[in-house]
């Protein structure tokens, strides 16, 4: 009796693989048969989107086209989530895990010079100064991702084995000087309390081939911390510079010195680092020395230890070389967020690799070195096993060398490429759910 209970167990648990495995082909095969349609949904709003992009912690309108779109399918919808956030689950017909979903919604303070018949020509205040607001990161094509996968999803939710979460996050560029927000504020005010996911996946479009999808194993993008220093001097005529303690000099001088971390006081054969001065500003006219200097930049760095070892080199430096010219310096280190490593689970990477090789062809896949951009996405992958790739959106065949990257004001993704970006994130999901992975 019990020699036939386990031969009747292992024969039912043979019978479900084929029959899992099958709904997953059908569902992807679903996907392929509806994309056409969809990509129209999904290239519409990416070019309303672009053109009306907000800044971190002020996404407003956008958040509000992602709620109404989520409403629309029947999901149940939490808004306000650290400010802007929107988060929505879908129910599976079946029970089985729950898959987090990530895409972020905020632009940069980015004059767009791109020329598009969608360009943008938003202005806002950033840091007291106007500025131009442009998606030159591609988080409009996240946004359009996410909500087109969420359509699709929905419209098989019977077929899914799980759950699904779909998080639309705010300030993935930083948070303005003073606020909290992105990642670590939606963790904060407990986006994962109730419902904690099993796993969750994130795409970042960027200037690579035409549908290329990179990633890595492990530590993937490196941490990031904002540093910020006040150079206080005295002020003078621009005749008479011997009256002055001068803090243009002494942030010359600082900007230059820190530099020497890098080069001199670190060894750098195991892992990178970066330091790098991202604005100056102090004075208003050409005949006067000002009194205050402001300077900021970041760091970015994979071991903690010689992020640690920077932070107290910088400070040192700071202090140091403005006392010699009798200035001050008020150093902020770090300044505002700061980002982990972001890490990707290796055991996950190499279960989802397959079904992306599926996808684009396996030559279309590829090993990527570690970047030093850094992703508040890395506060989600420390909580739970986390899969985040770069999806390559330059025209097909395009000159690397002649398009510009992210964060630039001439940034231009190829629609053409965004199918890449929902088929993954979708058939992901339906492989996880589903067990095909």
């Amino acid at each position: 009796m019990q020699i036939k209970t386990k031969i009747l167990g292992l024969m039912l648990c043979l019978s479900y693989v084929p029959t899992s495995a099958a709904s997953t082909e059908q569902l992807q095969a679903q996907l392929d048969n509806d994309l056409e349609p969809l990509m129209k949904k999904v290239v519409e709003w990416r070019h309303d989107l672009h053109q009306f992009p907000e800044l971190s912690n002020r996404e407003f309108k956008t958040s509000k086209k992602v709620e109404d779109h989520l409403r629309s399918l029947g999901l149940k919808v939490t808004t306000g989530i650290a400010h802007t956030g929107v988060v929505a689950i879908l129910k599976g017909g079946k029970p089985g895990p729950l898959v987090a979903l990530r895409a972020d919604m905020d632009g940069l303070p980015v004059r767009e010079m791109t020329g598009l018949s969608f360009a943008s020509a938003q202005t806002d205040t950033y840091n007291g100064q106007e500025v131009g607001v442009m998606h030159a990161c591609g988080h409009d094509a996240h946004v359009a991702i996410l909500m087109g996968v969420a359509e699709f999803l929905t419209s098989v939710r019977d077929e899914l084995a799980g759950s699904v979460m779909f998080i639309f996050q705010p300030a993935e560029e930083g948070a303005p000087v003073g606020e909290e927000g992105g990642a670590a504020l939606m963790l904060k005010e407990g986006i994962w309390k109730i419902n904690k996911p099993d796993v969750i996946f994130g795409l970042h479009v960027t200037n690579a081939p035409h549908g290329i999808i990179g990633y890595r194993e492990g530590p993937f993008m490196a941490a990031s911390d904002a540093w910020k220093f006040t150079i206080k001097g005295r002020q003078a005529h621009g005749s008479t510079p011997w009256e002055s303690i001068d803090p243009i000099m002494v942030a010359f001088q600082i900007g230059t010195n820190i530099q020497t971390i890098v080069s001199r006081k670190l060894n750098l054969t195991e892992s990178p680092a970066v330091i790098s001065v991202g604005s100056i500003h102090g004075g208003v006219r050409s005949n006067i020395i000002p009194d205050v200097v402001e300077m900021e930049g970041t760091i970015r760095t994979f071991d903690p230890a010689i992020r640690e070892q920077i932070l107290i080199e910088m400070r040192k430096i700071a202090e140091t070389t403005a006392a010699m010219a009798g200035a001050t310096v008020e150093v902020l280190l770090p300044n505002g967020d700061n980002y982990p490593v972001t890490v990707n689970d290796p055991d996950l990477t190499q279960r989802v690799l397959p079904t992306l090789r599926d996808i684009v062809g396996k030559d279309m896949v590829y090993r990527s070195g570690r970047s030093m951009g850094a992703e508040d996405f890395s506060f989600f992958a420390q909580q739970v096993p986390g899969f985040y790739f770069y999806l390559g959106v330059n025209k097909i065949g395009a000159d690397l060398a002649s398009t510009a990257g992210n964060h630039s004001p001439l940034f231009i993704i190829d629609d053409g490429a965004l199918p890449v970006g929902v088929k993954a994130l979708a058939h992901l999901t339906i492989e996880y759910l589903n067990g095909g992975m």
